[in-house]
This record gives C-alpha cells, structure tokens and sequence, in this order.
C-alpha cells in the first residue's frame, strides 16, 4: 500500500546524509553502466559478424586447391593440383540431393577493361549462373549470366557498381560494349554488393568464354556450391560438415591426394565458421554479463552496508516504532524500500547513461567487424528486474536484522 509519510521518511535521511546517498548510488549506477556498455559492445561484435557473412551466402562450401606435401600412391610430394569442369560436373552430380546452388569459377585478378576514354584494372571471373546467388550480388539493372551464355560462348559481361561509376559515370551502362585486353564484351547487367565497393570491383563472364578466351582451357580456380536449406541451425552445421568432408574425400581420391594432407585439397565451410565465431561471441557475451553482474554485486555490498549503518543509526527509532505496536514485516517493509528504491534510482541513471552513450557513439565506430552497438529493449528490462532483485537483496538483511531487535534494547541505545 502506498504510504506518503514512509516516502517522506526515505527522502528525509536521503537528504540528511547527501553525500553517502550520492557514493552510494553511484556504485550501483557504474555497474549497470558497464554492464550496459558491456553489453552494447558485445551486440556490436555480434552485428559486425552477422554484416560480414552477409557479404556472401552462409551456407558457402568452397573448394581450391594446392601443392601436396605428402607422397601418395608412389608419387612425389610437391605436385601441383588443378581442378577440372570433369571435377565440377562431378561433385554437382554425386552430390545433387544436398547441393542448393552450385558455380565453378575461373577468373584473372588484374584485367585491363576499357571503354572509350576511360580504363581501369578489375577482377574479371568466369562463373555459372548460380553464382549471383551464391555472392549475394544484387542486380541494380539488366540480368547475370545465364545458361543460354555458357552454352553458346557469350561475350556477355555483368559489372559492379563501382566499376560502372569508374568506367560509365552517369551513364546507363546496360547494351555498351567494355573491351577486355582489346576483346569487346557488352554489358548485361550491373550488380550491387552487401561487402561493398570491395566486391564492387569484380566483373562476371560466362565461365566457358572465360576458359576459352583468357587460355582457360577446361581448368577451374575454384568451386563453390550451397547446401539445400534446412530445419534448424544445428542441422544446417552438421549437414555442411558432412558436405564438405565427403566433398573433400571425392576430390582427394580423384587426384591421388594423400588423405592427411591438408595443402592439396582446401575446403572451407562458411556455416562451420559462422558457429565457431557465433560460439565464442556467446562465450564473450557470457563474459560480459559476469563481469557485469559482478561489478553490480559489488555496488550492492555497498548498499548493503549503507543500509546496517541506517539501522544501526535508527535503532532507537525503530524501537520506539515497535513498542508502539509496528509490526515487523512493517520495519522490514521500510527498509527494503529505502534500499529498492535508492538502487533502482542510481540503477536507472546507470543504464540511461549507458544507452545514451551506446546511442551517441556508436554509430561514430567504423570497423569491419563492428557495427552498431545497442542494446535491445529484452535487455533493458532485465536490468530493471536485475536492479530491483539487488536492491531488495542488498535491504533484506539489514531489514532483518531490524525487525529482530527488541524494542527494551533499543530504547536504551544511545
């Protein structure tokens, strides 16, 4: 029930002793703030991750090779892996009912590009058509690569946006004609890309003109394929694990690779990475809230022992109140609303201060793998529950011990 003459009372020995009101409190307000900004921080991280796989489907499987470093099957270490269309035509067949999308690759890093007056040096990859998916590209105008392009040889090509602003300007740059080391291939489609102008620099032909045009022959830099979607995170993780081992398997034992060598045949799981840095972003996460909870415990020492010097301060006052017929839940009552409420007030300007901050400088932060620090609203009322539970912990058992004593033997306290 609400009692005006008890909040009078609260707000008189607040305002009688400002200075240990204002200390304490503040040890409770910077250890929500940290926690806060703690937390802040760690969805920070969590959004950076999430904006980097973004960049490129998650499910991604990819596959390239190298140099063995182990003799197999009477042959000498040393030997240089390629992969082959026979290898893409392969994998895609043996492993259809798991494969979701699916793109061999054969590219140049540095190809000269003109068109008219303007030039520039650019990736230039021969892909499948699938592979727009894969990359996550989004088409601003015009269409990718088709399966009409592979077959007949196009010399068809799909930019990106940084490469049209470069070479085109304002211009629409959809039916031009740009010339690849003096071969002319018109422009279908320009693209834009979630990893920005980075992934902007790349240019897409159809992978068989690639391979004829630029000396390919029938040879592959890569493959990439997708796994097919399913029910639950877990189950995505263990099916692309399985995926790419099996995958890894097939390719070793089609090239005379040494199982155990790791440099020959090179796989890498998108989705197996994302857990492990999802894993240890939870383990950081958990970290956070320890060091947080901690540093609010130790504030709560403090008005835990603010609140026994309040007691013992009012002894004789509490005895007078129980000689007269209060009740010990009401002294009880009393002191854990002094303690809620002055925890929950330091424990409000703390975490206003801490999303203020979060609010003002985060999106100053520009960083790779951090991005928008925030705390969501789920969060902020669990601190309040957190602040209420600390306050009513840090005044229970100087309230208790209040309501124990007797009133003869605090009416002789001096």
């Amino acid at each position: 029930m609400f009692s005006l003459e008890r909040w009078q009372e609260i707000f008189e020995t607040l305002s009688r002793n400002k200075l240990r009101a204002f200390l304490t409190g503040l040890s409770v307000s910077s250890g929500i703030f940290i926690l806060v900004i703690l937390l802040g921080v760690s969805r920070g991280m969590q959004n950076g991750i999430e904006k980097e796989f973004q960049q490129d489907a998650v499910t991604e499987v990819e596959v390239w090779t190298g140099t063995t470093t182990v003799g197999y099957k009477g042959m000498n270490p040393g030997r240089d892996i390629q992969l082959k269309n026979e290898d893409f035509e392969f994998s895609s067949k043996k492993f259809k009912t798991q494969i979701d999308k699916k793109s061999g690759y054969y590219g140049l890093w540095s190809v000269v590009m003109n068109y008219k007056k303007e030039n520039g040096s650019y990736e230039m990859a021969g892909v499948h058509p699938d592979f727009q998916s894969i990359e996550n590209a989004s088409l601003v105008d015009g269409r990718f690569i088709n399966q009409n392009d592979i077959d007949h040889y196009e010399k068809v090509i799909v930019i990106g946006n940084r490469i049209k602003l470069d070479l085109f300007k304002d211009k629409n740059p959809i039916g031009e004609y740009i010339n690849l080391t003096g071969i002319p291939f018109k422009v279908i489609g320009y693209y834009t890309d979630p990893g920005g102008e980075r992934e902007e620099t790349r240019t897409y032909v159809p992978i068989t003109t690639a391979q004829r045009v630029f000396n390919g022959g029938n040879n592959l830099r890569l493959m990439s394929f997708t796994i097919a979607p399913a029910a639950t995170f877990e189950q995505a993780v263990l099916a692309s694990d399985f995926f790419s081992k099996e995958l890894e398997k097939n390719m070793k034992e089609r090239h005379t690779v040494a199982p155990e060598d790791t440099s020959a045949i090179r796989v890498f799981n998108t989705l197996e990475e994302a857990k492990r840095i999802y894993d240890l972003l939870n383990y950081i996460d958990l970290f956070f809230w320890f060091v947080g909870i901690c540093t609010i415990i130790a504030g709560v020492v403090g008005v835990g022992n603010i609140m026994i010097i309040v007691v013992k301060e009012r002894t004789k006052e509490i005895g007078i109140r129980k000689a007269i017929g209060a009740k010990p839940a009401s002294i009880i009552g009393m002191i854990l609303q002094e303690a809620i409420f002055i925890t929950f007030i330091a424990g409000f300007f703390g975490l206003f201060a801490g999303l203020l901050l979060l609010e003002g400088i985060g999106p100053q932060i520009q960083s790779d793998f951090f991005s928008n620090p925030e705390v969501d609203m789920g969060v902020a009322i669990k601190t309040i529950f957190i602040l209420i539970i600390a306050g009513a912990f840090a005044g229970f058992f100087p309230a208790y011990r209040a309501a124990k004593i007797k009133p003869i033997i605090a009416l002789r306290d001096e």
